[in-house]
């Protein structure tokens, strides 16, 4: 038998922008569920990269992945959302209008949602790693073969070889170098697509004979499977040599699919959702879409981006779940409700009088 639940909002997605979601809708007495295909909260942040260091959050000089990901669950526990995870949203089914929207949302697990809004916020959908076409490369994933870091000290003391020429690439191989026996990054040409002064440190690190630098393709693995041992590598020219490595980190980046979201009957762009930037509403009246799922012109893939969207989405989202009510923006700092409900107890005291 299906359960069924009743909510104002279900988010789907986790992730950083899903979680400040629920902090917005809180603000507004705007109850929320959310549902992620993964088995634990924080998307991309948690799953990817939980340890590496994320620069541009405003109010943090520095700040890693799992690190944000835990402040914001500090910041949104006096709203008290409930999550769902590990399971996928299969069924999206309107049962209102335009003026009065409501929906019913089915998952993997059986479960059964009513609601007045939808707040996509699925990052690029459902992710996986792109994995390079090396023969037998499966014999060694999770031992040798790693396609994202989740705790670098895992690492420490190990021959390490890095493939790629994006940021990814890049800003492990600036932070796992310390940690390793020996470093090695590989990409096919000897130009990158990452930020130029991640290239730069790491250029000085192979001036210094901190580290190795190569040129070419991995085409092959060596050890008794699952231990790896080293990585055929095979130059422009059509030569081969070996790295010895006991870890083989190859960042091609992510295939994306939206997954049963591309059903909805949404407009989609080049496989992303479509959204006004007045309140980040998609084609269907009472379906949102915040983060790096939504497409609109002069669209950033930023953290910071999707915290705004989720700012404006709320807002609209107010009118769907209380139509009776006038919406009155408020600060925070000056609203001794919303001080309230954050649980911070607001300072009465009378302040004297300038002289």
């Amino acid at each position: 038998m299906s359960e069924r639940i009743e909510t104002d909002v279900v988010i789907v997605g986790a992730g950083p922008v899903g979680l400040f979601a629920v902090f917005e809708l809180g603000l507004l007495d705007i109850k929320a569920h959310l549902v992620d295909i993964l088995p634990k909260i924080g998307g991309q942040c948690a799953e990817l990269y939980p340890e590496k260091p994320i620069y541009d959050i405003p109010g943090f000089p520095v700040i890693t992945g799992q690190g944000l990901i835990d402040n914001l669950l500090r910041q949104i526990e006096p709203f008290k959302p409930t999550f769902h995870l590990g399971e996928m949203v299969e069924g999206l089914e309107s049962l209102g209008d335009a003026e009065h929207p409501r929906f019913r949302i089915t998952t993997d697990a059986g479960k059964v949602f009513e609601c007045k809004a939808v707040i996509v916020a699925a990052g690029g959908g459902s992710f996986q790693p792109k994995k390079p076409p090396i023969e037998r490369i499966d014999a060694y994933e999770n031992t040798g073969v790693f396609y994202a870091v989740r705790k670098m000290e895992a690492f420490r003391d190990k021959r390490i070889l890095i493939v790629g020429g994006g940021d990814s690439a890049l800003d492990w191989t600036l932070n796992l170098q310390p940690l390793a026996k020996h470093l090695t990054l590989l990409h096919r040409r000897d130009a990158f697509r990452a930020a130029p002064d991640s290239v730069n440190k790491m250029r000085a690190l192979v001036a210094a004979g901190a580290m190795d630098f190569e040129l070419g393709q991995v085409v092959g693995l060596k050890g008794p499977a699952p231990t790896l041992e080293a990585a055929v590598v095979r130059r422009d020219d059509g030569s081969t040599f070996e790295v010895p490595c006991e870890v083989l980190l190859p960042f091609f980046g992510l295939t994306m699919k939206l997954g049963p979201i591309a059903e909805w009957g949404l407009n989609l762009h080049e496989n992303l959702i479509p959204v006004d930037t007045e309140k980040f509403e998609t084609s269907t009246p009472g379906i949102f879409a915040i983060g790096d799922i939504n497409w609109y012109p002069g669209k950033l893939k930023l953290i910071l981006s999707g915290f705004h969207e989720a700012a404006l989405a709320a807002q609209k989202a107010h009118r769907y779940v209380y139509p009776e009510k006038k919406l009155l923006f408020q600060y925070t700092t000056s609203s001794t409700s919303l001080q309230k409900k954050l649980g911070v107890v607001p300072d009465t005291r009378k302040q004297p009088e300038a002289v």
